[in-house]
């Protein structure tokens, strides 16, 4: 039977609690066709790397892309060097082009599908930076991921939300871009939630339905460039109305990581495909409920995604940036890296209570692979707080 463990609540008070039964999600070997689902994957760091660990995180190249094995093993795609990895909060451009080639020559390896985030994290906003210095950024990143043979994610700009001074900038920026790229690209929203640096975006303040339409026009204006979009707004009726307005064949990626299992499941008028950071957390789940999903199995479907949510609203509850702390927590309980530590420290990005609580509804959820290997491991990240049996 797993040990039992002393968890914390919200003003010191502990309680006892032993773990269930390890999670038993059988995947098909053949893949599931419904749906595209991305998993944002997250990075390993090497905590051995003499390195400042604020600033210059090192990479463990062997658990990152073992990983990426894991997630391509379960019919996932991989969204590559996104903000799940970090990207522009720890991980540099320098490491992402790194990150980005190895796992194109990983995904080629086993026939793994693989986009790849462009951005313009590399340009620093300021006083200085113009549209123009924003295109040719863009322009840098976009095609060192085409040149390596890969499909662009392209991201949101902090440097664009900085020097834009309305939808027009945006539109030149995006019309500019898309107007070169080799193969349909996945559009990238992020919500200010995400990153409060891109408060604002597509020009219009506080108003999505007024950003909503400049995203349309840019992607009706280039609809052969764009594959699709991936909206992170935690609103699913925001997403909902635009997937209803998208042109023909462009698809919708959620990024809900609230509300993934209605707009995956869709209704009469369409569905969502996923582009999801929750889904690197869930993994085994989330593939199974898309079998369930291609048989048509909507009380299965439920039945396995309906646990995830609860787990999923704890990690990405706000500060919503901080998702990535319980992301990277829940690889180190399921033992797919032997630390819980992170590029640029973020491991203390979520308090011990946020953490002791992902580990409840995780099991719940039966998504600790190994209750006894987890429970373990949870021991000496409860005793560096102060908690000891």
């Amino acid at each position: 039977m797993t040990q039992s463990l002393l968890l914390p609540r919200a003003g010191g008070a502990l309680y006892e609690y032993t773990p269930g039964k390890a999670g038993s999600f059988s995947v098909p070997a053949k893949p599931f066709t419904g749906r595209i689902a991305f998993s944002a994957a997250h990075v390993v760091c090497d905590p051995f790397a003499d390195a400042d660990p604020l600033y210059h995180s090192q990479i463990d190249w062997n658990s990152t892309l073992a990983y990426r094995h894991h997630l391509w093993s379960l019919g996932l795609a991989v969204a590559e060097a996104m903000d799940t990895a970090q990207r522009g909060m720890g991980l540099d451009w320098n490491s992402s082009k790194e990150l980005i080639r190895a796992s194109i020559a990983e995904a080629r390896s086993v026939g793994g599908k693989i986009s790849c985030g462009a951005g313009t994290d590399h340009l620093f906003p300021g006083p200085s930076v113009t549209i123009a210095d924003v295109e040719a950024a863009y322009e840098e990143q976009v095609g060192f991921i085409e040149g390596e043979g890969g499909q662009v994610i392209l991201m949101a700009s902090r440097a664009l939300a900085a020097c834009a001074k309305g939808p027009e900038d945006y539109e030149r920026v995006y019309g500019r871009i898309l107007g070169q790229v080799k193969q349909p690209v996945i559009l990238h929203w992020l919500g200010d939630m995400f990153d409060p640096a891109l408060a604002g975006y597509w020009g219009c303040k506080d108003d999505l339905d007024d950003a909503m339409d400049v995203c349309l026009r840019v992607i009706r204006s280039n609809a052969d460039k764009v594959d699709g979009i991936k909206i992170s707004l935690l609103d699913a009726g925001k997403e909902i109305k635009m997937r209803r307005l998208l042109p023909e064949g462009v698809k919708m990626y959620t990024g809900d990581d609230f509300n993934y299992p209605e707009l995956i499941k869709g209704d009469e008028q369409g569905y969502s495909h996923a582009l999801l950071g929750i889904f690197d957390a869930i993994a085994p789940a989330a593939a199974q409920a898309l079998h369930a999903l291609d048989a048509d199995d909507l009380v299965s479907y439920e039945a396995i995604m309906e646990p995830t949510v609860a787990l999923s609203r704890h990690i990405f509850q706000k500060p919503t940036y901080a998702y990535k702390t319980g992301i990277v927590f829940m690889a180190y309980l399921n033992g797919h890296q032997p630390h819980f530590r992170m590029i640029g420290g973020a491991e203390g990005s979520r308090s011990i209570v946020h953490l002791a609580e992902l580990f409840v509804l995780a099991d719940r959820a039966g998504l600790l692979a190994d209750p006894e290997l987890a429970a373990e491991r949870m021991k000496p990240v409860l005793a560096l707080a102060g908690i000891r049996p």
